[in-house]
């Protein structure tokens, strides 16, 4: 695959996570080595390798996240590297959940309505025509302090421990 290529390749797997990404749209561009080394954070469905994790990742962030999306800004590769600067965007509607190492509910941030946009950049090997590694380097603390969960109202912290009980509850059952 030459450089162009591969670029285009990771472009489309940072497009489809949004909204418009199907299940088949996964098979096509994700490696069934894939793996995604941000997963540990992530829900247990998440953490496994191939098309089926990389697509549990995105039901996981469109559940939380309407109007999910990202705008490239660059895109730079070299050998079978591929680095995306983007800006993701979206807004809070549903309970977004973090995960601990042991796949556990360690944090739930209740939906606020509000929007956000912050800038990432993705890291993407690439393997026999598709995707087969990911990395991230995220500004989760503007993308905190755009939705409102730092610094944290009272109010917000009961709603957070409430989500969190609820979480935990469903996770166990």
């Amino acid at each position: 695959m030459n450089i162009d290529d591969a670029k285009d390749l990771c472009i489309r797997s940072i497009h489809i996570m949004g909204e418009g990404g199907r299940r088949e749209d996964f098979d096509e561009v994700v490696h069934p080595e894939f793996l995604n080394h941000e997963a540990k954070d992530e829900p247990p469905a998440t953490r496994g390798r191939g098309p089926e994790a990389a697509y549990a990742t995105a039901l996981w962030l469109r559940d939380a996240f309407a109007d999910l999306r990202w705008t490239i800004h660059e895109v730079v590769a070299e050998g079978d590297l591929v680095v995306i600067h983007c800006t993701m965007s979206g807004q809070h509607v549903r309970a977004f959940t973090e995960y601990d190492e042991d796949a556990n509910v360690a944090q739930v941030f209740p939906p606020t309505g509000k929007t956000f946009a912050t800038t990432q950049t993705h890291w993407l090997r690439v393997a026999d025509g598709k995707l087969i590694e990911h990395w991230a380097n995220r500004d989760d603390l503007g993308t905190a302090l755009q939705l409102g969960w730092v610094p944290p109202t009272p109010l917000y912290l009961a709603r957070a421990a409430l989500a969190k009980r609820r979480a935990r509850l469903a996770a166990a059952a």
